[in-house]
């Protein structure tokens, strides 16, 4: 790449990434507020490096200089000149202003996964400075690794509910958006991030060798053209609508926007009536608009909160659920790892779940058991007087592990009592559920015996998972 970075205190950038979603915008990276010398060395090394190789995308810089300023602004308040001068105590210090800074766009205190983002960037300068710029930032380890708990992991996942999905359905041919319209059927079909959706060219739609049709993109995260995906006729037919719906804004636009579909005519700014392409931010809208004008609601009665990712998380759910393989699903959505597809999916839809779990018996304190939980008086009277006892269980208590003097078979035999109705547990066997379950997972990961020989777990790790959700809701609450 061209060397395009001058020295100075501002630099324009222009992004000449043919495949990046923000190709030909220039961006102006301004280091003038920075008074310390030494710091800014280290920063603008960073972007410099960062840019000519293309290891971050430019709109990527850019964003990290704006998180940047919380850090120059704690570092003027604390007199920190220098990033070789940073030591733990001066990281915690960083942290606890983060947690009582105002956001100057929504006068809000930052978000906690913001607060992490800006934390991120001190980190990746630190560690870009100890390879490239060791005299500019300190020698040893001056992060812990978990100041910020819980950002990068997630129990629930944020999937569509089916009752939702019959509102959807039922609200779309009523939709006056053509791109709401059409759009919604190709993230459901395709799980197609949204950036890649709004990037589709007129060419992406191909006749499948054998039967109907198939979808070729982008891929912009992992930059690289994903494989073409068998889509069903419905999507192929969605495609072909918006190819027809988007010809006279095609035959408008610059030579370098008449490929794409998701087009729009400016509508104010010195720019007006220029066709650019449908941003992100747009179509969120777009989808706030729908829900609102068809009264999608949730079980709660608010508003449901459409958003493109929960179109990916729904479809991937929808294909465990019928017993996908995880490696389909993972190459399904794109990612690089089975780990990162296991955030992306859930067990089991809610309605499955609730009918599967109804049995579990969860409740806070073993002493708020009652006749609404043993309906039978003496039952009731045997188990008040045997909880601390014959009642108790490794993981929980039995309301009657005998009758007419037989111990129950599935005690003896030692078999999890999670789905019998006669079963019990307490947020006080909740780190105990815990570690079986990262012990069955380990089994199966381990499990050299095959699909039969997991399946005799698969009905406990989902019922173990069922309770320690529940059981943490209990304890947060």
């Amino acid at each position: 790449m061209k060397n395009d970075i001058r020295d100075g205190e501002v630099w324009e950038l222009t992004d000449k990434d043919e495949h990046s979603q923000n190709y030909g915008r220039q961006f102006r990276f301004d280091f003038s507020y920075i008074t310390f010398k030494p710091m800014k060395e280290v920063l603008q090394g960073y972007i410099r490096q960062r840019h000519q190789t293309q290891s971050i995308t430019l709109y990527k810089l850019y964003c990290e200089l704006g998180k940047f300023k919380h850090f120059y602004n704690f570092a003027v308040k604390h007199g920190v000149t220098s990033f070789k001068t940073l030591n733990n105590d001066d990281i915690c210090f960083f942290i606890a202003y983060l947690r009582t800074e105002i956001s100057a766009a929504t006068k809000k205190p930052l978000a906690y996964a913001y607060q992490k983002t800006c934390l991120d960037v001190v980190k990746n300068l630190i560690r870009w400075g100890q390879i490239h710029m060791p005299g500019h930032v300190p020698e040893n380890e001056i992060f812990i690794g978990n100041e910020y708990h819980g950002t990068n992991s997630k129990l629930h996942i944020d999937f569509i509910p089916d009752k939702i999905m019959v509102q959807i359905a039922a609200a779309l041919p009523a939709e006056s958006s053509i791109y709401v319209r059409y759009g919604i059927i190709i993230l459901q079909s395709t799980a197609i991030r949204i950036e890649d959706m709004l990037q589709l060219k007129i060419g992406c739609l191909q006749p499948h060798p054998i039967n109907g049709y198939t979808l070729a993109w982008y891929d912009h995260k992992n930059r690289k053209e994903r494989p073409p995906l068998p889509i069903p006729n419905e999507c192929a037919t969605a495609i072909e609508r918006l190819m027809e719906y988007s010809k006279t804004l095609r035959e408008q636009a610059a030579d370098g926007m008449r490929e794409f579909m998701f087009l729009k005519q400016r509508k104010n700014g010195t720019r007006k009536g220029e066709i650019a392409l449908l941003k992100q931010s747009e179509y969120r809208k777009l989808l706030s608009d729908f829900v609102a004008c068809h009264n999608i609601l949730d079980e709660g009665g608010a508003p449901f909160r459409l958003t493109p990712l929960k179109f990916r998380r729904t479809l991937a759910t929808d294909m465990l659920s019928k017993g996908t393989n995880i490696k389909v699903i993972q190459e399904m959505l794109g990612h690089a790892a089975p780990s990162t597809t296991k955030m992306h999916y859930a067990d089991v839809k809610d309605r499955e779940r609730a009918e599967r779990f109804q049995a579990i018996g969860i409740i806070g304190d073993v002493n708020q058991v009652d006749r609404s939980v043993i309906s039978d008086e003496a039952e009731l009277r045997w188990f008040q007087e045997n909880q601390d006892g014959c009642a108790k269980m490794c993981d929980g208590y039995c309301t009657r592990p005998f009758e007419s003097g037989t111990v129950c078979d599935r005690l003896l035999r030692r078999q999890k009592c999670y789905t019998c109705s006669r079963y019990i547990t307490t947020p006080e066997y909740l780190e105990y559920h815990k570690t079986y379950l990262r012990s069955l997972e380990q089994q199966l990961e381990d499990n050299p015996y095959g699909h039969h020989y997991a399946e005799h777990f698969l009905g406990t790790v989902r019922a173990l998972k069922e309770i320690i959700h529940r059981l943490e809701e209990m304890q947060n609450a």
